[in-house]
């Protein structure tokens, strides 16, 4: 009822009746608790008005970082920073110096790949380069003063900040040409550094140099693998037939520096199959790796050997193989991949004049090979024995991993049928199952023992 009075306006409900508490007595007569204020300097107090006094509020240490801190707690910093501006400023220096190297060596090289091959780089569309009816003593010499200040980005890929890469294709005899630099790590010294020590002690990890390493892959009589067929009755078509056979014989034959014969024989299991012999027409620091005499004598032209003459120390290596690079673990890799390799040291000095000529002949070899590479079938045979026995040896190792595989899979079916059938059985029946093939294992031991005897 006392609800329904006070809703409708009716006399308030008598208020409740608050019983004593003993145990709050204690804190009836506290008073309200305030911020205690914290004291203000007189300095501070003297130098500000009240009313910014009032505004700024209490003064504490810990807003002021000068009174708090010393310059000795910064040690540890002032060397860091200094440290880290040195490292990326070495980075970026580096990065930028093996990027102009290599832009320069492109702007050097590509007339010579642009007048050898339709398309040069990465570009999907080849792009139509008209050259000026000079020699090639001209157009190698203006070639050396090309600068890289302007060179299209398609030419080359970077591949990482010391390496970087190139590629061409389109042209009669070869199917493909991958280039690849390989220069100082110039923006990681500490790795420069470490790369030296080691190599003063260990061989393996001896720093090679800034190098390039091209490899050109020939057609040999597969065009129609790479190149799809054109259509008859076109000019493509009748440029097609009247090119001729691209084929040519297996063989290994190599012009290599003496400072790199050894390591290059280590590494390489195709000039593993040569007999190495200096030779006349050559400079002395240059060697020539083949598996014929003949062979030799069919390369080592005028024009190669006064190439590899002006071309000094700089030139590696120039190898003619179809054999693998590594050593062959099955017979697929046997199959022949012919190619053609060059590998040069850059001039420290950015003149690429001297090695310009060697480049030239390089890229010109694929057309020499299908011409002159056609042996005596005397000396084919002779290097097809040397092919035939590695594949005879190859083919024992496979022949004994096919057999021990085919008598693992026997072993396994065999187990396979033996659990079968002790699954339907008992435990008497598997017990005398059991027995029978003990008595089967003794008496084979048996008789192999009697044998032996």
């Amino acid at each position: 009822m006392d609800f329904v009075n006070n809703l409708f306006g009716g006399k308030p409900a008598q208020a409740p009746v608050v019983a004593d508490d003993s145990d709050f007595a204690d804190f009836a007569a506290a008073p309200a608790p305030s911020p205690v204020s914290i004291p203000v300097s007189p300095a501070d107090a003297a130098a500000a008005s009240p009313t910014e006094l009032g505004t700024r509020g209490a003064y504490t240490k810990w807003y002021r970082v000068w009174e708090r801190t010393q310059l000795s707690d910064f040690y540890m910093e002032g060397v860091l920073i200094p440290v880290i501006f040195l490292a990326l400023l070495v980075h970026f220096w580096g990065t930028r110096t093996n990027k102009r190297k290599a832009k320069k060596w492109i702007a050097v090289h590509a007339p010579l790949l642009e007048r050898e091959f339709a398309l040069v780089g990465y570009s999907q569309v080849p792009q139509v380069t008209i050259f000026p009816a000079e020699s090639d003593s001209a157009l190698i010499e203006s070639s050396a003063k090309a600068k890289g200040d302007s060179v299209p980005e398609h030419l080359y890929k970077e591949k990482t900040a010391w390496e970087y890469e190139t590629y061409a294709s389109g042209r009669q005899n070869a199917a493909f040409l991958d280039g690849r630099l390989n220069l100082t790590r110039r923006m990681n010294p500490v790795t420069m550094i470490a790369e030296h020590i080691a190599g003063m002690f260990f061989e393996s990890v001896k720093p090679k140099g800034e190098r390039a390493e091209f490899v050109i892959y020939t057609f040999d009589g597969k065009e129609k693998d790479y190149v799809p067929p054109p259509v008859p009755g076109s000019e493509e078509a009748g440029k097609v037939k009247s090119a001729g056979n691209s084929s040519y014989d297996s063989f290994v034959f190599a012009i290599v520096n003496k400072l790199t014969m050894r390591r290059l024989r280590d590494e390489r299991y195709d000039l593993s199959l040569t007999f190495t012999k200096d030779h006349a027409k050559l400079p002395d620091w240059a060697t020539v790796m083949s598996e014929s005499a003949e062979i030799t004598e069919n390369f080592l032209t005028k024009e190669l050997i006064a190439a590899v003459n002006e071309a000094g120390d700089h030139l590696e290596y120039l190898i003619l193989t179809d054999q693998p690079t590594d050593k062959p673990t099955s017979l697929q890799e046997t199959v022949p991949k012919k190619r053609i390799e060059l590998g040069l040291k850059l001039p420290s000095d950015g003149n690429y004049l001297p090695t310009l000529p060697i480049f030239q002949a390089f890229l010109r070899l694929p057309d020499f090979v299908v011409g002159t590479g056609k042996l005596r079938p005397e000396v084919a045979r002779k290097i097809n024995a040397t092919r035939d026995t590695e594949k005879g040896k190859l083919k024992k190792i496979s022949d004994k991993e096919a057999e021990e595989e085919r008598l693992r899979t026997l072993e396994k079916l065999k187990k396979e049928e033996r659990d079968r059938k002790m699954k339907g059985m008992s435990a008497e029946e598997q017990r005398k199952f059991l027995d029978r093939e003990n008595e089967k294992q003794r008496k084979k031991a048996e008789k192999k023992m009697t044998r032996r005897g």
